[in-house]
């Protein structure tokens, strides 16, 4: 047997996984028409938090559905967290922040949870995991290819105790939140050291004077509560006990945070293509056109099973992805994500455009929520790493590889 077949989930995984999906079905989905009716009210320029988004976390935290992302906290592994996390997929905007597993935060908490410092833990991280708080991650810049993490251009320079930061950043998920309290910012504090010892994460409270939040981007013409922020460190001083880990280690605790992100990101929209398929089965069974429901049309019947199969598909490999993860590290199990950030977002667009097509006109409107769910899996193709990157990878480590059969 393989080191890493799957094992069986403990009888706990199994319980949280059940209590999670009575969370979902009974509290969550039928809680998403007073989010939505909340945030059309306040308008896309307004981050205001809708009220039920606290009540849902009081209910989440009393059902022990807290924090189950972090191994530390809660006991799960990859693999048994995956079932979970893909089940809060099919309410991105309520249930991953209901269970306070929601992005960026996940990863900030576990950077600070690998490399805070024992203040910047008490300070930060406890209010994160009891969510207090909200957070941001900039990392993205728009004047450089931030798919290649080297290429950052802000400047984290050691001034005395302090550093001094200085540069634009954009796509800082969360920074529109009044919530959120603070900003881990990657820069580049010595441009003359080795490649990927030239930059460092420093933590920067939100009110530091200097932090400007420029503006909202939305996602498709959509703008998330939690907003995708463009941010301006002009001159921004903060002591050089905020560094995350140590200075030049910023490349390194990157791909440590990206690593289990990326995977929680996959399980989160396996269950969105669930979702999708789901009501892409509904309204084929009740849709009637041309004399019987679209159940009957062949080509519907193809969509429905080639959508089975690619989801059972994709699960199996988000699966193995965890596992690795699990018995042998984020390292070992590199190629695995970067295959999953691949193959799950490319399965979730094709399932959700084709409940679209069999839902018609309503299809692309809020009558649903297939247009949001597309227009964010999309997106994702992009963000934690674009495809391309990803597949450039994939055949780096390819093209390395002794076959166990030579080819003749």
């Amino acid at each position: 047997m393989s080191d890493y077949d799957l094992p069986a989930p403990s009888a706990r995984a199994v319980d949280l996984r059940d209590r999670m999906l009575a969370f979902v079905r009974d509290r969550v989905l039928p809680a998403e028409a007073e989010y939505l009716e909340h945030r059309r009210a306040a308008g896309p320029a307004d981050h205001v938090v809708p009220p039920v988004v606290e009540r849902l976390k009081a209910e989440a935290k009393a059902e022990g559905l807290w924090n189950l992302f972090l191994l530390a906290e809660s006991g799960l592994t990859q693999l048994e967290y995956a079932p979970i996390a893909e089940l809060s997929g099919w309410s991105l905007d309520l249930a991953p922040e209901a269970i306070n597993c929601q992005a960026p935060d996940t990863g900030n908490m576990e950077l600070l949870h690998l490399l805070g410092s024992e203040q910047q833990r008490r300070d930060w991280l406890a209010p994160l995991l009891a969510g207090e708080i909200r957070s941001a991650f900039a990392m993205t810049e728009p004047d450089v290819a931030s798919s290649d993490a080297t290429n950052i251009a802000t400047r984290v320079v050691r001034d005395g105790d302090t550093y001094v930061i200085t540069g634009r950043k954009w796509w800082t998920s969360g920074a529109m939140d009044p919530r959120c309290a603070f900003f881990i910012v990657m820069g580049k504090t010595d441009p003359e050291a080795a490649t990927h010892r030239q930059q460092t994460m420093v933590l920067v409270p939100r009110g530091t004077p200097g932090v400007t939040i420029v503006r909202d981007l939305p996602v498709f013409g959509h703008h998330d509560q939690h907003g995708h922020a463009e941010v301006r460190f002009d001159d921004v001083r903060v002591p050089v006990e905020n560094v995350i880990g140590e200075e030049g280690g910023g490349f390194a605790a990157a791909q440590a945070r990206l690593g289990p992100g990326r995977i929680h990101h996959c399980m989160r929209a396996l269950g969105a293509a669930e979702r999708a398929l789901a009501l892409l089965v509904e309204r084929a069974r009740d849709r009637v056109a041309f004399g019987g429901p679209l159940a009957d049309q062949g080509v519907v019947r193809q969509q429905i099973a080639e959508s089975r199969l690619e989801i059972e598909q994709a699960r199996m490999l988000c699966q193995r992805a965890s596992h690795v993860i699990d018995v042998a590290g984020n390292k070992a199990a590199r190629d695995l994500v970067a295959m999953a950030k691949v193959a799950v977002p490319r399965v979730a667009t094709r399932v959700i455009d084709r409940a679209i097509q069999v839902h018609g006109g309503a299809g692309v409107t809020d009558v649903t929520p297939l247009a949001a769910m597309y227009a964010w899996h999309r997106a994702m193709r992009l963000f934690d790493g674009p495809d391309e990157v990803h597949l450039r990878s994939i055949a780096k480590a390819e093209l390395r590889r002794t076959p166990e059969l030579p080819p003749k």
